[in-house]
């Protein structure tokens, strides 16, 4: 068997990686000439750094990323909310990495670059349809070149040409009304140097975390400012690597200077932000037919909540190799693999509009719009750990579920 795929992101580098662990051969196609370390900062979740572990990256994932040990909430006036730990220090059996996208990335590339080969992973592909017959499928790229596998894999994002083939009146995603601006900063580290926080509450939103230790002792600090912004705003195209100006946003957190943290100071020593509208799409019925499908953000773009996105795309990679492995046919294995992934994935979607487990924030913040004396007076234990432990089992990484779960190593 070979595999065409189609994208050479985070999802598709690592089904390549995993294809390859299981004896099959794969190829893949990116869109951009030179694949570069762009973006900022992400957070790999425990299922997902165990199928990376797995793919023997687990002493490379230690050595450039923070192994987050705790996560807490904070209202916009700098009141804890809630906190619990993470990664090792929750039970779970892997870390979980804050991390650079493009130092992620580029570990991947290298990764793939040396198990598959060089003449493996091609740039300066754009796909621009896909056909197939009983034989296989081919790629169609823009400038005329074609590639044919046994199947097809369309890693090719949120605006994949494979989905907009076969859903052509699906148009553009779908804006919530909400800008991110994210960037990365140098400073002294910040509650013990591991900790992610998530502050304010839906309207206004700062979340900022290590993803980096300086030898000067600093950090490099990733932070994200999220806005909803007026009815009437018009915002373009998403990207990683458009620029943002920080006077878009910045004096909305004129106030929000604690003692654990100087948030407008933060923004300021940023090198430069990128900013990002906040999108998603619907849930698909379907992601495969006969020999193609879909993975990652070309299958399921969600919004940036819960530290999901690459970790989901991951997950799939791995399932997707271990039921072509598996498979008694190219169809079988694709079919058995959007029969595992896609249900949860369209979950996590649906709650990410919901605002998956930010809604603790947000509930405060409606209960208490002027901060609180006591917590419990507001909201009960009980129903902040429902809410935390509920988003942990919809995103499959749930302590005791997870240290259970049959490895998806093929």
């Amino acid at each position: 068997m070979r595999v065409i795929i189609a994208g050479g992101g985070i999802g598709g580098l690592t089904a390549a990686l995993a294809l390859h662990a299981a004896g099959i051969e794969a190829e893949v196609f990116e869109a951009t000439a030179e694949i570069k370390p762009l973006g900022v900062g992400i957070n790999i979740l425990p299922h997902a750094v165990r199928e990376l572990t797995e793919l023997g990256l687990g002493d490379a994932l230690a050595a450039t990323g923070i192994a987050t040990r705790e996560l807490r909430y904070i209202s916009a006036h700098g009141q804890e909310i809630w906190r619990e730990p993470r990664g090792l220090a929750a039970g779970y059996r892997w870390p979980q990495y804050s991390i650079h996208r493009g130092r992620l990335h580029m570990l991947l590339l290298e990764a793939a670059r040396a198990r598959l080969g060089a003449a493996h992973i091609h740039t300066g592909r754009r796909l621009a349809r896909v056909t197939q017959n009983a034989a296989g499928a081919t790629a169609h790229f823009a400038g005329g070149t074609t590639a044919t596998a046994g199947a097809l894999v369309a890693g090719d994002g949120i605006h994949s040409a494979a989905r907009a083939q076969r859903h052509p009146d699906e148009g553009a995603p779908r804006w919530k009304g909400a800008v991110l601006w994210r960037a990365t900063s140098v400073a002294p580290p910040f509650l013990g140097g591991a900790t992610m926080i998530q502050c304010g509450h839906h309207e206004l939103k700062f979340v900022c975390y290590p993803i980096a230790d300086n030898a000067d002792g600093t950090q490099l600090i990733n932070w994200i400012a999220e806005r909803v912004l007026p009815a009437d705003a018009a915002w373009g195209r998403e990207g990683w690597n458009r620029a943002g100006r920080v006077e878009d946003f910045a004096p909305f957190y004129d106030s929000w200077r604690w003692d654990f943290l100087d948030v407008p100071a933060l923004m300021r020593q940023a090198e430069a932000v990128y900013e990002f509208p906040m999108v998603d799409r619907d849930p698909l019925p379907r992601w495969s037919e006969g020999r193609v499908t879909l993975l990652g953000d070309a299958a399921h773009p969600m919004y940036p909540i819960g530290s999901n996105g690459a970790s989901q795309a991951i997950l799939d990679a791995r399932v997707l190799a271990m039921h072509l492995a598996r498979g008694a046919t190219v169809q079988a294995g694709l079919a058995a693999y959007e029969a595992t992934r896609r249900p949860p994935t369209a979950a996590i979607t649906l709650a990410n509009r919901g605002l998956g487990p930010d809604l603790i924030l947000q509930e405060v913040h409606r209960r208490a719009p002027d901060g609180f004396t006591r917590l419990h007076d507001v909201i009960s234990e009980a129903e902040l750990r429902q809410t935390a432990d509920w988003y942990k089992q919809l995103a499959g990484f749930d302590p005791i579920l997870l240290n259970q779960r049959e490895s998806f190593a093929a």
